[in-house]
């Protein structure tokens, strides 16, 4: 090995002349390692498992239940009332509602549409077609051409 001006070392071909042209070693004992076991030796290693899912849970927003006003829940009862009513025609409506976060504090508004199948008053809840329920606490607004 030679030192160049700036003082780095800089090799030459000469240097591994001796060792260049030797043939590669095979082990009479042990049985050669397949490709996969090798890549698998240079995989990442994860020493924290689950804490790149955990910053992202923590990350995840949820939104608080929001009360509805005294004459916003009169506007719901009538709408619910008249979908009881009608419940025969099978009106296509969308409701939205609140569904609670079962990780953390909150939850998400969800607006679903659909035709409902029955409302359930035991259940306190409405059956849509394709057999969801929802509490009807939950509910926070009812749309459709029903409401016109």
């Amino acid at each position: 090995m030679k030192a160049d001006a700036a003082g780095k070392s800089a090799y030459s071909p000469d240097d591994y002349k001796d060792i260049i042209n030797l043939p590669h070693h095979i082990s009479s004992v042990h049985p050669q390692m397949s490709m996969e076991s090798r890549a698998a030796q240079f995989s990442p290693f994860a020493a924290l498992t689950g804490y790149e899912d955990a910053i992202k849970e923590t990350g995840r927003l949820t939104e608080e239940r929001i009360e509805l006003e005294e004459d916003e829940m009169g506007g719901l009862d009538r709408k619910l009332r008249l979908l009881q009513e009608r419940i025969g025609d099978r009106p296509e409506i969308s409701v939205t509602y609140f569904r609670p976060d079962v990780r953390k504090k909150g939850g998400a508004y969800v607006t679903v549409t659909g035709r409902v199948r029955k409302i359930d008053l035991p259940g306190r809840s409405l059956v849509m077609e394709d057999g969801s329920r929802i509490a009807v606490e939950a509910v926070t607004g009812v749309e459709g051409g029903l409401f016109s």
